[in-house]
């Protein structure tokens, strides 16, 4: 079993990989002061020197997904022409929004409203704890939490299951580039260095994750009353959240994680209507509404907002931070949405990877923030020593309404089901890169990083404490800096491929055949005085012998000519087309490239278009 799972991996990658993550465990434990100073000196520097740089780059990720979903491109599948999606909408829209935000959206759904709340940002000019402070909280956290957040993991996503199940690539984001620069580049060392800079971002953000889930966890036990945490209650908590993690990832993603992320979307939406219903219901509502209006409103201010006159630094702790911490996660999140996508259209895969959880978020945070706001105006109890405790907050808003113990338990169960999900399919995206992209990865490997995701966030909880975990989420962050490079040669490299996708597709058109006097009578009258165009003969080999009658029709498949190529005899009406430049394949020809043909998933099969 370990031979066989062995000769499976790309060793350049998972070794190199395996290499730079336990090296970087050592140096934050036995440098724990040291690494924490310097990893807070990288932040500082990341958010102040390439902060602008995340900014712009993150707009034009959602221009690009719009762009894709309004066009022609909107209509490719991703998978073969005629194949149907893999997983019901329901069970697919639980996958990927389980996997995509997880513990975040517990962990700051009353944090970060109610930060905003009580200092908002210096560029808004906006008194904290006023009304007007409340409206922009929103609006702040629907920006963190919106359509920003899901455009950057639609690029990585929709380029993955583009190249694997449409052009038959390994699932492995070293593809993404091909178009742009070639196979023979993409298999050599540049590919190696994006899938390694994938797998250390993926597995130090899932067990930073972890982290913060283990802290919510704590302050949540410590709340209730039920236990004092020390290293050993760590210790175990983190073995048993790890333990199902491991038994979702035997399981695989169609029974154990598809099931996971169902029950715990069901949860999590118990969990809100419960305090949505004994909460205030009508004030909420109302709430909604003008959070996605003023959200709307402010959108084109917002998203390209640096605030370079400002001296605090809201910026760089919640904007820039988000946007650095969402690319690093996008490999992770990216190639799971694109594994549970197959046979979906470019257009319903936005839709729903861009706009559904943008929709779901803004409903979450307005019923957790929005409540977590007006009781702190109403009774003044929110805080803790006049600052927002982002590990309690939640526990202090359920303590106020009835069952607070039963519904900060469901609380906790949300936030370990989130986790379970997130290092579930953070797993299995990891050991497809370490295999080279294949989709079915030996279970024995799948259990290994299932198993130093959990190791990690132990070894830094217990020996480095919060100065680790600071450096841990630094060194997430920092690998969003290259790949950000990566993701942006990715764009410019699928819309090469899109584009020629579009020029080649056969557009299919349904010809209805009728006689002239049928012709003559769908005339209005009043206009059938009017001089008529001369009608354009064409010849159709192989015609059905009934192909005259007035009710038959013919499905043909034609290729779109340009126009200036195509010139009309004005005698006889027929046809002549001159040279015209053929679209060039930015992939290329199998047979013609260095190295051979192009290896294949199990489960990547050749469309149509490729035949």
């Amino acid at each position: 079993m370990f031979r066989s799972a062995w000769r499976e991996q790309h060793k350049p990658v998972f070794v190199t990989a395996s290499l730079i993550i336990f090296a970087l465990i050592i140096f934050s434990v036995i440098y724990a002061s040291t690494a924490a100073d310097a990893f807070q000196q990288l932040n500082e520097w990341i958010t102040s020197g390439v902060g602008w740089w995340y900014i712009l780059i993150v707009t034009g990720f959602v221009i690009f997904a719009i762009y894709c979903a309004i066009s022609r491109i909107g209509t490719i599948r991703l998978g073969k022409d005629d194949e149907e999606p893999e997983f019901g909408v329901l069970s697919w829209f639980a996958m990927l929004f389980a996997a995509g935000m997880g513990i975040g959206l517990v962990f700051y759904s009353v944090a970060e409203p109610l930060s905003h709340y009580i200092t908002p940002p210096e560029a808004g000019g906006i008194e904290g704890s006023t009304d007007a402070a409340a409206n922009q909280a929103m609006e702040l956290t629907l920006f963190n939490w919106g359509l920003h957040a899901w455009g950057i993991y639609v690029v990585v996503g929709l380029g993955l299951a583009y190249m694997t199940f449409r052009k038959g690539r390994p699932l492995a984001v070293r593809w993404l580039l091909e178009p742009l620069i070639g196979r023979e580049r993409v298999e050599g060392w540049i590919g190696h260095l994006v899938d390694v800079v994938a797998i250390v971002g993926t597995l130090f953000g899932v067990a930073t994750s972890l982290g913060f889930g283990i802290q919510q966890i704590s302050a949540g036990l410590e709340y209730l009353g039920w236990l004092t945490v020390n290293n050993w209650v760590i210790v175990i908590m983190i073995a048993l959240i790890t333990g199902l993690a491991i038994f979702s990832v035997v399981t695989g993603v169609t029974k154990g994680l598809r099931w996971l992320s169902n029950i715990n979307m069901a949860v999590a939406a118990l969990l809100a209507a419960f305090v949505l219903i004994l909460g205030s219901t009508l004030f909420l509502l109302q709430s909604w509404v003008q959070n996605m209006g003023n959200y709307i409103a402010t959108l084109p201010d917002m998203m390209l907002r640096t605030a370079p006159f400002a001296d605090d630094t809201w910026m760089a702790d919640w904007t820039i931070f988000y946007w650095g911490w969402w690319i690093s996660w996008a490999p992770f999140v990216g190639m799971f949405v694109a594994r549970i996508s197959r046979g979906r259209t470019v257009r319903e895969f936005i839709a729903g990877v861009l706009l559904l959880p943008t929709f779901i978020s803004a409903i979450w945070f307005t019923i957790f923030g929005d409540s977590g706001i007006l009781r702190q105006q109403q009774e003044g109890n929110m805080l803790v020593d006049g600052s927002v405790d982002a590990n309690t907050s939640l526990f202090e808003l359920l303590h106020g309404f009835p069952l607070a113990a039963v519904t900060s338990v469901i609380a906790i169960i949300v936030v370990v089901m989130f986790f379970v999900t997130s290092s579930d399919s953070g797993s299995l995206v990891v050991d497809m890169l370490a295999t080279g992209g294949k989709i079915e990865t030996p279970v024995v490997t799948r259990v290994y990083w299932a198993s130093l995701e959990g190791v990690v966030a132990a070894v830094l909880l217990l020996v480095g404490g919060t100065d680790s975990l600071t450096a841990l989420q630094t060194m997430s962050i920092a690998t969003a800096v290259p790949f950000s490079i990566v993701m942006v040669l990715a764009c410019v490299s699928l819309l090469r491929a899109f584009h020629y996708d579009i020029k080649v597709q056969p557009r299919f058109l349904q010809l209805s055949l009728g006689n002239g006097q049928e012709a003559e009578a769908a005339v209005p009258p009043a206009h059938r005085h009017e001089k008529r165009r001369r009608p354009v003969s064409a010849t159709f080999a192989g015609l059905p012998e009934n192909a005259d009658q007035p009710d038959s029709s013919l499905i043909v498949a034609v290729h779109e000519v340009p126009h200036h190529a195509v010139t009309v005899d004005p005698d006889t009406g027929s046809f002549s087309m001159g040279e015209y430049a053929e679209p060039e394949d930015p992939l290329g020809d199998d047979t013609d490239q260095p190295g051979g043909p192009v290896s294949r998933s199990d489960d990547a099969e050749t469309s149509p278009s490729q035949s």
